[in-house]
């Protein structure tokens, strides 16, 4: 092989590699640095190195816990009504009618609008006034006036849990519907054929066999509770009351221009989020060692 031959595919993977260079290990180096020292945008002559200081004052502020309390709400609704709803739409996305490809069709218009837009739109629906919700609420005679639905702080982030799932169910559905259109009919006639009604079908075939696939929504629907932002802002503005963690280090950061706590706090995420993947990479190699089993 000539030298040539040797260096050209190195050559044709160097602006690749520049990419990633530029657009990941220095941000991530850089941020790492950032988190090392005391560095605020209004002080900017008083930068210096401090060390884990900043990590330290993190599990000092309460506003932390809070924030991720907060986080961890929007994530407990975001499974229970995504994991449901995905797999039920999937199963009547599944139904083979005249009007299946234009339901599909119709089912990833919410993934498909970008998040500011899902806020804004869910934002009339909750309006404190002149919303829809109060609106309907005020025309049945429910209610005598206008309902404040984001001014309490377990309420509104209910509100942004539901809105979140209503967002990111289209995507697991389909997911969980293409696993179903891999399986094979004839397990499915075979249980009939065995008595087998409907639910258990679905208990004892179905379920068992998308269980990789409910690991995979799972697990982007937690990534997508953590990293809720666009719809907050949206829908409440920068406010403290109901503070999800990515808008916390937000504030902490380009708010506030606290950079090197803010930085100090993106590690932090990165460190919880590492942590969740090594457990999910544990779960998956225990899944397939029980298979071979």
């Amino acid at each position: 092989m000539k030298r040539e031959d040797k260096v050209l595919p190195y050559v044709l993977i160097l602006p690749g590699v520049f990419i990633v260079v530029l657009t990941i290990l220095y941000p991530i180096l850089l941020t790492l640095i950032y988190s090392l020292q005391f560095y605020k945008l209004t002080k900017p002559y008083d930068r210096k190195i401090i060390g884990l200081q900043n990590y330290i004052e993190i599990f000092k502020d309460f506003d932390f816990y809070t924030a991720l309390i907060n986080t961890g709400i929007i994530i407990g609704v975001v499974l229970v009504v995504g994991t449901i709803l995905s797999f039920t739409i999937a199963l009547i996305l599944n139904r083979d009618t005249k009007l299946s490809n234009i339901l599909t069709a119709v089912a990833i218009i919410p993934w498909a609008l970008p998040p500011v837009v899902n806020g804004v739109i869910w934002k009339f629906i909750f309006y404190p006034e002149f919303g829809l919700i109060n609106k309907i609420l005020y025309s049945l005679g429910i209610v005598d006036g206008a309902i404040l639905w984001l001014n309490n702080r377990y309420i509104s982030l209910i509100i942004l849990g539901i809105i979140l799932s209503w967002r990111v169910i289209p995507f697991c559905s389909i997911l969980i519907l293409a696993n179903i259109k891999a399986i094979p009919d004839d397990i499915f006639e075979a249980a009939q054929v065995d008595g087998a009604s409907t639910f258990y079908q679905i208990k004892d075939i179905l379920l068992p066999i998308l269980k990789p696939s409910f690991i995979i929504v799972i697990v982007n629907l937690i990534l997508a509770g953590i990293n809720i932002f666009d719809e907050v802002v949206a829908l409440v503005g920068f406010r403290k009351i109901g503070e999800p963690f990515m808008l916390y280090n937000y504030n902490q950061t380009f708010s506030f221009f606290n950079v090197g706590y803010g930085s100090a706090i993106s590690y932090m995420l990165t460190i919880i989020l590492g942590a969740l993947g090594f457990l999910y990479i544990r779960f998956l190699k225990k899944v397939k060692r029980d298979e071979k089993l």
